[in-house]
């Protein structure tokens, strides 16, 4: 008996260590020429969409800096420019970020110290030049006086982990900056003529308009159909979404609208003033969108294109950003559980937010009506409908309300607002359990990630 134990286990490990033999070497097979190919070309397409959408403008300075004059305050008139100019403290107060990868160690040993005055212009002009403004590029004369400046993808859609200090940090591609005030940062511009021509208004008027949107918020569709507030009064803009986990997706907008490689060429020439082709007829519709339609805004040729043949690289790479894992201790696991099985019961969230996109695969739209709001913002769009919103990484973007208009300030705002509309009759604690699920997105029912800022 003794002896047949001792061949068994000599067979079991005979067994075992040709299988971890056969497992190396399968591990070792050289990679076939063809998926070589293509995985060179993946790694490329990855490094060339993070160039294009960290640092490239589309040649927008021409709009941004020559048009408007962005940069002249920016500067401010010490500097050249007009105004009191833009300190690094007011650039972080409206929401811009800086990237400390981009900035020389002798320098953030100096900014430590409190040795960098954060209250001179100067000191902005000198951030520009490193290349160091997350979303924004200066461009500068000889003589090192700033000549204009433009903005890129990063300028709405990276912020940084605050790992330096507020506002300081490593870059977070594909977040939504909620501190950015882009409407106060444009207000900034001495000369919003281009824009008071497209709307049919006075400068001032523009000036009111982007100071009524707010931190982390955008109306893409004003130069579309030129209503700047909604009929209650409040302002027509949007929170800005996130720009991650989107692989799989369908449509990346709060109203649809299109895909990643769409919704890029639609901002990076309509949005941004790139240079490039756009295409989209139903910007023809003149009682949908009048402003669109007198300056044919779906039928834009420039004669040097610096949009289209970046939209396959820049798509690639967005859809290479995963949704970041919750912070260590940001939820509770056991609610989470439970909330989980009510996310796909009772609850019946999961109904149109499958797992795991959270969001339906295919056509995932629905009416106003379907999800018991207002349909404002649905009918600025082709389709007069509202997305199923992805989940996964919610907790990256709860600054500014939930919805895209930010009309429910917390989660359990959100809850209530579902339990309402379809009659679920959900008690406080599977409330705050669905909550709390909400919270671990996105969740493989056990993990939880490095801590973030």
């Amino acid at each position: 008996m003794k002896k047949k134990k001792v061949v068994l286990v000599i067979a079991v490990t005979i067994a075992f260590v040709v299988l971890s033999l056969y497992a190396e070497q399968k591990h070792k097979q050289p990679t076939a020429p063809a998926d070589a190919v293509v995985n060179q070309h993946s790694e490329e397409l990855v490094a060339q969409g993070r160039q294009i959408f960290r640092f490239d403008t589309f040649g927008d300075q021409d709009f941004w800096g020559g048009a408007l004059q962005l940069h002249k305050a920016l500067e401010g008139a010490q500097h050249g420019g007009v105004g009191p100019g833009v300190s690094p403290a007011t650039a972080l107060a409206v929401g811009l970020k800086v990237d400390q990868d981009a900035l020389p160690q002798a320098l953030l040993r100096q900014i430590k110290a409190g040795q960098v005055n954060l209250n001179d212009p100067a000191v902005t002009l000198a951030l520009l030049q490193l290349n160091a403004v997350v979303g924004v590029t200066g461009f500068f004369n000889p003589d090192d006086t700033l000549k204009s400046v433009g903005i890129q993808c990063a300028f709405c859609h990276s912020t940084v982990d605050n790992a330096f200090a507020p506002g300081i940090g490593h870059r977070l591609d594909g977040w939504a900056n909620r501190d950015l005030n882009v409407g106060a940062i444009v207000a900034l511009s001495p000369n919003l003529q281009p824009f008071a021509d497209l709307l049919g208004v006075d400068q001032n008027t523009v000036r009111t308009v982007l100071n009524s949107w707010g931190p982390g918020r955008f109306d893409a569709e004003l130069p579309l159909d030129g209503k700047a507030f909604r009929p209650d009064g409040k302002s027509g803009s949007v929170l800005i979404p996130p720009a991650f986990g989107l692989a799989g997706v369908n449509l990346h907008t709060w109203t649809g609208w299109g895909s990643v490689p769409y919704w890029n060429a639609f901002v990076a020439i309509l949005e941004m003033h790139g240079k490039g082709t756009f295409f989209d007829p139903r910007l023809d519709d003149a009682a949908k969108f009048p402003i669109a339609a007198k300056a044919g805004e779906g039928h834009v040729h420039n004669s040097e294109d610096l949009v289209t043949g970046k939209l396959s690289a820049l798509q690639f790479y967005q859809l290479a950003i995963a949704a970041p894992a919750p912070p260590r201790g940001s939820f509770d696991k056991a609610a989470a559980r439970r909330g989980k099985k009510l996310f796909d019961g009772t609850a019946r969230c999961s109904t149109c937010h499958t797992q795991p996109l959270t969001t339906e695969p295919g056509w995932d739209m629905h009416t106003a009506a379907e999800v018991c709001i207002d349909d404002f913002q649905a009918s600025r769009a082709p389709d007069d409908r509202y997305r199923t919103s992805p989940l996964n990484g919610l907790w990256t973007h709860t600054k500014g309300g939930f919805y895209h208009d930010g009309r429910f300030a917390t989660l359990p705002d959100v809850v209530n607002h579902y339990d309402s509309c379809f009659s679920l009759g959900l008690a406080g604690q599977e409330k705050s359990d669905l909550v709390e699920y909400l919270k671990s997105l996105p969740n493989d029912g056990h993990h939880e990630h490095a801590d973030h800022d």
